[in-house]
């Protein structure tokens, strides 16, 4: 009965996920060579095609795992790997968060992506320099750079109206857990009035490692355009924020 009961899962899962959805994970923790083969494979919400590491900590520090992670994924075959930053407020130095994290990763990461949520900022003027100088440091590097929030978190960190990131063409990555690989649950904020990608099944474990389920639309005229698929410095051609080229 178990092994009816898991088949029956993955099927109602493979049914659930549109034909159109390109299916991704984001991890926090230690992720295998193998164990990426293994989310390549299908079942469950399908085969992962792109995957997110955290590759510097709230802590204050490069994670040394992430970047592991992301290495690990690129040795399976991954062809879509981006890192993301949780700052650490209250150490300041927003610009040399960035450049440490870009140094570390290096060629390894796509993009990086400024993790915008959680409950240890400051107000929102201090919040907004602290995301600018990111921004900025984003953009000096060469570096191709997104943000991860919400409506909720953008709102009560910065303000719902402030679209600094936007107006500089980074793309938005937000999160909804409502089991729905789709953007019609998007509230528009910071400026962007279409995501890119969305985080739709938070705490899962799937081969073994705890992930986040994301997914982006395919067959249309943005697909991957956030990416950087060779290591080499790009910034994102967009038409997913109000006013971008």
């Amino acid at each position: 009965m178990r092994n009816v009961a898991v088949f029956s899962t993955i099927m109602l899962f493979s049914v659930l996920l549109p034909a159109s959805a390109v299916t991704g994970v984001d991890v926090s923790t230690a992720v295998s060579q193998s164990a990426w083969n293994c989310l390549q494979s299908p079942g469950g919400q399908g085969p992962v095609e792109f995957g997110f590491a955290r590759v510097y900590s709230e802590l204050g520090h490069v994670d040394t795992t992430g970047i592991a992670t992301i290495k690990a994924a690129r040795a399976a075959g991954l062809q879509h790997v981006d890192g993301y930053i949780f700052p650490c407020v209250s150490c300041g130095n927003p610009a040399g968060q960035v450049s440490a994290a870009h140094s570390a990763c290096g060629t390894s990461c796509g993009m990086l992506w400024l993790d915008i949520e959680g409950s240890s900022w400051k107000t929102q003027s201090e919040n907004q320099a602290f995301i600018k100088d990111m921004v900025d440091e984003c953009q000096s590097l060469g570096v191709s750079c997104g943000v991860y929030a919400n409506w909720n978190s953008w709102s009560e960190i910065v303000g719902k109206s402030w679209s600094y990131p936007a107006s500089k063409g980074l793309p938005v990555w937000y999160a909804h857990y409502d089991n729905s690989p789709s953007f019609s649950d998007f509230e528009s904020f910071g400026g962007w009035v279409k995501p890119s990608i969305k985080q739709y099944i938070g705490d899962h474990s799937s081969c073994g490692v705890g992930v986040d389920y994301n997914f982006y639309p395919s067959g249309s005229d943005n697909e991957f355009s956030w990416h950087n698929t060779t290591g080499k410095p790009k910034l994102p051609v967009l038409s997913a924020v109000s006013g971008k080229p």
